[in-house]
Order: C-alpha cells, then structure tokens, then sequence
C-alpha cells in the first residue's frame, strides 16, 4: 500500500484524525472497507469512526492510528488465536482452551478493540451497547429511516 493512501486512510496526527472526522460529518455514513466485493455489505461505522455497528450493537473498531504493519500482525495473532480456541474446544481441552482465549484477549486489547479507549477526548467507551440507548441512537435513528443523519 503506497504511503499516501495509507496516510488518507489513517491519519498520523491528532489535528489530521479530528480534520478527517470533520470532513466525514457531513458525508454518508462510512462502510468498513476491507472486504471482496462480492463479500456482504460491510458493517456501518459511527461517524466519529471509533464502533462498528452490527445488529443494532456498538463494537469497537482497532486503533486507527496502529501502524499497518502492526494491525496486519495482531490481526494475525487475532486470528490464529481464534482457531485455536475452535481447535481446543473439539478436543474438549479446557487448559487450552483457557490459554486460546487469553490470546484472544491479549490481541484485541493490543489492537485497541477492549481495554482503555484509544481516543483521549473524555468521551465515554460504549463498547456492545445497543445503539438505541447510546449518544448515537438519534443518528442512527434517522439513517434508518433514510434520512440523512442530523449532527
């Protein structure tokens, strides 16, 4: 991936991160993107960026200021950690089991998905809420119906 598209897509600095969030206010709701193009609608995105939202429930999206090379190996470790829980439980081996998902664990506090929020502007961490009883219930409300979202 060439540095400047990397660089649009996850900016460097705070002043660029919140530059970019501005620019997204006013737009269409964002899609995660990493998907094949014949693969399902990706989820929806919080216009601050910071959730995913599926089935109604906020998840919290990686770091996005994660160097890529970093992502792409806790993804990885993500992963393969994930298999091995599948793996313990077939085999009924509760140790394993027990270490495959401290590696799940440990992953996804190092990509940013659990543990302290990776944003430092005081705003609560709404991780497996229901959108509905969010600050983003009224945007999200309003998608729904087909409008576009008031801010």
């Amino acid at each position: 991936m060439s540095p400047r598209t990397n660089a649009s897509r996850r900016p460097a600095t705070a002043a660029q991160r919140a530059e970019s969030a501005s620019q997204r206010a006013g737009s269409t709701p964002q899609r995660a993107s990493r998907r094949p193009a014949d693969a399902a609608p990706a989820p929806l995105v919080t216009p601050d960026g910071r959730y995913l939202i599926v089935r109604g429930r906020l998840w919290r999206r990686a770091n996005p200021a994660l160097p890529e090379d970093a992502r792409e190996r806790l993804v990885a470790e993500l992963m393969a950690a994930r298999r091995e829980v599948g793996r313990a439980l077939r085999a009924d081996d509760e140790r394993a089991l027990r270490e495959a998902r401290r590696r799940v664990h440990a992953a996804k506090i190092a990509l940013g998905e659990r543990g302290p929020p990776w944003w430092a502007d005081g705003a609560p961490d709404e991780n497996r809420r229901l959108v509905a009883s969010t600050a983003y219930a009224r945007w999200y409300d309003e998608l729904r119906k087909g409008e576009a979202p008031v801010r």
